[in-house]
């Protein structure tokens, strides 16, 4: 072997040596100090060891846990009227003297109680639920109330993109606060990471303020991909609130040819659960950026007198906790269960709770039916649903697979009388990484609606039975089983 050939074989055995001594270090590191789940440490351990290099730098991009002090915490945000509410509802839950919201709010009281101390999500009302499944009615609905808008405007999304759909939400905005409005924008780096640079320089010239939450350190590298903000909320004049699934952009009105139709469930909400909304914004504008902190003002929660209408909580989560809030309250909606359970999700890759919860559900005869994409924006995770699903059907969960488009709804409706919508899809990745919104509504009547769209939509789809997985090829069932190995990563 010659001279140089000798150095570089030395050189690369050195490196790929390092490399191993890391991989077993790193190793040590995520089962002893980070305490991740077990099926998460073993996969991330699997992969560490099987592509020694790669691994290692898709731990660093992927698995790295998120700390506290990546986010802001100098400023302070206190809603006295916020807080005397959840201390007075938490006093009269434990004497068992909560207000009467609602017939199911009293039959629900353990999973308002386990949200109301868990995540300060007080109880509440909307004087008005408009549900929307269809993109169009939806962006239609939200420039409608932002051109009404006379005193603010807090929009925050996870992906905002610089197509038709995205220019025309910012340049209304523009608008807006050119008129005196503030109109506050936070979205997520990575998300959003098309927009061009510039892309706010006439809104911000306007007045408006825009902020990226968890920004790159370095141009087009954002080291923290694994812990994103997947909410998706809208405030305005503090009496107006959206919550949901869909994001800004021409694919979430159906223009993307290749996905087609957008099927997505967003709420617009009226009454005093908007303050709720308004209380999250705050927490996460603050936590985003040091530039004009939010500060407690009486224009941001204006008095509303009627207090009547559909009982609810607004429910945050995230990776700085350490109970995975909204899966809790998904489990707890589902061990209600008596009669129905209706499930809509663009990503099933849920955790064993979750499977033993549907598997138990099904098994005691309660009607459990799940809803998926027919195709998908990501086939690997796709076919990790599938395998999931796969199992289920077996214990008698019916699953049918949306061909109509591309299914995006994250709804769970409970014997037509409770439910779920929001930004949290029924996998991991939402219970344990990403920060999520989600509203829980305890009311027969817009749960009915809920169920009857459901209906709906079963029209547009095929069932996939135990007939349809024993049929598929061999390839088919080999990749559901490579992406259910490493689920707990997708």
């Amino acid at each position: 072997m010659r001279g140089g050939d000798t150095i570089w074989y030395e050189w690369i055995s050195t490196l790929s040596n390092v490399f191993i001594l890391l991989n077993i270090v790193l190793a040590f590191f995520i089962l002893f100090y980070e305490r991740k789940t077990a099926s998460s440490a073993w996969a991330w351990i699997l992969i560490l060891f099987l592509i020694p290099i790669l691994g290692f730098i898709l731990y660093l991009l992927f698995g790295k846990p998120l700390k506290r002090k990546r986010l802001n915490r100098t400023t302070v945000y206190e809603n006295q009227d916020f807080r005397e509410t959840l201390d007075r509802q938490q006093e009269e839950m434990k004497s068992g003297n909560l207000v009467n919201f609602s017939p199911v709010a009293e039959e629900m009281q353990d999973l308002i109680r386990m949200n109301l101390t868990r995540t300060d999500a007080p109880l509440s009302t909307a004087t008005e639920i408009k549900i929307y499944n269809d993109g169009t009615k939806k962006f239609e609905a939200l420039f409608e109330d932002i051109s009404q808008a006379k005193n603010h405007i807090h929009l925050q999304y996870f992906i905002l993109n610089n197509d038709d759909l995205g220019r025309r939400l910012v340049e209304l905005l523009t608008e807006k606060a050119q008129q005196g409005v503030k109109v506050l924008f936070l979205y997520d780096d990575l998300g959003s990471r098309k927009l061009p640079k510039h892309f706010f320089d006439d809104f911000i010239k306007a007045g408006g303020e825009a902020s990226a939450f968890l920004p790159a350190m370095l141009a087009n590298l954002n080291l923290q991909l694994n812990n994103r903000n997947h909410r998706k909320l809208v405030v305005i004049d503090g009496t107006t609130g959206y919550i949901g699934g869909f994001n800004v952009g021409d694919e979430y009105i159906g223009k993307e040819k290749e996905l087609g139709y957008w099927r997505d469930t967003h709420l617009r909400l009226k009454g005093e659960i908007v303050h709720s909304l308004q209380n999250r914004f705050f927490i996460d504008w603050n936590q985003a950026t040091k530039r004009y902190p939010m500060k407690y003002a009486e224009n941001y929660f204006p008095k509303i007198d009627n207090k009547d209408g559909y009982a609810m909580q607004i429910v945050a989560s995230g990776p700085l906790e350490k109970r995975e809030d909204i899966k809790n309250g998904f489990l707890k909606m589902i061990y209600h269960a008596r009669k129905s359970i209706y499930l809509q999700t663009p990503y099933f890759i849920p955790d064993k709770s979750v499977m033993d919860a549907l598997r138990t559900a099904a098994l005691g005869g309660v009607d459990v039916q799940i809803m998926i994409p027919h195709q998908g924006d990501h086939i690997f995770v796709l076919s990790a649903t599938r395998s999931f699903v796969r199992e289920l059907v077996q214990d008698g969960v019916k699953v049918f697979s949306y061909k109509n488009g591309f299914m995006h709804a994250k709804t769970l409706i409970v014997d037509e009388k409770a439910y779920s919508v929001g930004s949290a899809n029924m996998d991991i990745r939402s219970f344990a990484l990403n920060f999520e919104l989600n509203a829980f509504v305890y009311d027969r009547q817009s749960a009915k609606e809920m169920a009857d769209i459901f209906s709906q939509d079963k029209k547009l789809s095929v069932e996939l039975t135990q007939e349809t997985f024993e049929n598929q090829s061999w390839l088919e069932k080999a990749k559901q089983d490579v992406a259910k190995l490493v689920s707990p990563l997708l």
